[in-house]
């Protein structure tokens, strides 16, 4: 399974969301995948900083994989009142301390901002043969397929982390909030695509006994896991009151690997841009609804949405790849 992988990863960050990092380290694990590029964007970190975060995953595996930059701000979206409330809620909380001790990933060479181009070129170039998994901000794939508007045609999945329809305390996620345009270009358009939205993310859990097991194995994996991991579940314990973090991006892959994991269901979806409904998304398939009047014709193709998911079965997933990587 050829694939490439467009994020946001913090793995070593102060404050940043680790799942991205969790994402990766299974799609380098897993056999059945060739992940052959990593593109990053500003999203849950600015797209420099995420940038030489993949770098420094890639260089610790000792891999050859490209890592292109992309988009460092959303299409119309404001910049700075997200990277207000993402850049810097450690120091909020008061609890930088978390990672004392946790090599932050080094600054990168420059990279000229190619991800969308790189993106579009190599699925445009092997039609029906990649699949992008992508988990940050759309914005890097909606540039994209701007630039090569055959790319809808040419991919052969899209399978996208973002969106919240019934999730508690969320009007809206990062992801698609931080970039409603992107997400409402890429949604519509009639790409294949599987969503893989907070509803059933957040029914995943990661605790620290965990953590202990999948980093019993001593590899580079396990042991980039064990470093990263471990401050960012700490910090979403005393945050957000969980038991131990939610593993969002990490589903992506692992419905890659075993679809049964998770229930879904087809519907046409989009985000709304405008107003206080900007950046939430909205199920809206004409079978599905009882009510239509004013809502517009559905437009691209229905998406499959993931609903439930066997958090057992995830973790084990994961541990079973991560202690087989050599």
């Amino acid at each position: 399974m050829r694939v490439i992988i467009d994020c946001d990863p913090g793995n070593g960050v102060a404050g940043a969301n680790v799942d991205d990092g969790l994402a990766l380290a299974l799609a380098f694990a897993a056999p059945q995948i060739s992940l052959e590029m990593i593109t990053t964007v500003a999203g849950n970190t600015p797209s420099e900083v995420g940038y030489a975060v993949a770098c420094d995953l890639v260089r610790r595996l000792g891999k050859s994989l490209p890592v292109w930059r992309g988009a460092s701000r959303a299409l119309m979206e404001a910049a700075a009142p997200w990277r207000e409330q993402l850049d810097h809620g450690v120091d909020r909380h008061g609890l930088r301390e978390l990672w004392h001790g946790v090599q932050p990933p080094q600054p990168c060479p420059g990279s000229a901002p190619v991800a969308p181009h790189a993106m579009g070129e190599l699925i445009c170039d092997n039609p029906g043969e990649i699949t992008l998994v992508a988990i940050a901000p759309l914005t890097n794939v909606a540039l994209a397929m701007q630039l090569y508007p055959e790319m809808a045609g040419a991919v052969k999945r899209i399978v996208i982390m973002g969106g919240a329809f019934h999730t508690p305390g969320l009007l809206k996620d990062t992801n698609f909030g931080i970039d409603p345009e992107a997400a409402h270009a890429v949604l519509t358009s009639g790409a294949p695509i599987t969503l893989v939205p907070m509803d059933v993310t957040t029914q995943t859990q990661m605790v620290h006994a965990d953590l202990d097991r999948l980093t019993q194995k001593k590899n580079v994996l396990g042991s980039y896991l064990e470093q990263t991991m471990r401050p960012w579940m700490d910090y979403s314990m005393r945050t957000r009151n969980l038991p131990g973090c939610w593993i969002h991006d990490a589903l992506t892959v692992a419905w890659l690997l075993d679809p049964s994991l998770a229930t879904g269901i087809d519907d046409y979806v989009d985000v709304a841009l405008d107003g206080v409904a900007r950046g939430v998304t909205c199920r809206y398939g004409p079978d599905n609804l009882r009510l239509a009047v004013g809502v517009p014709a559905p437009r691209g193709a229905p998406v499959h949405i993931l609903q439930t998911v066997d958090n057992q079965r995830l973790l084990s997933l994961i541990e079973h790849y991560i202690h087989c990587y050599e």
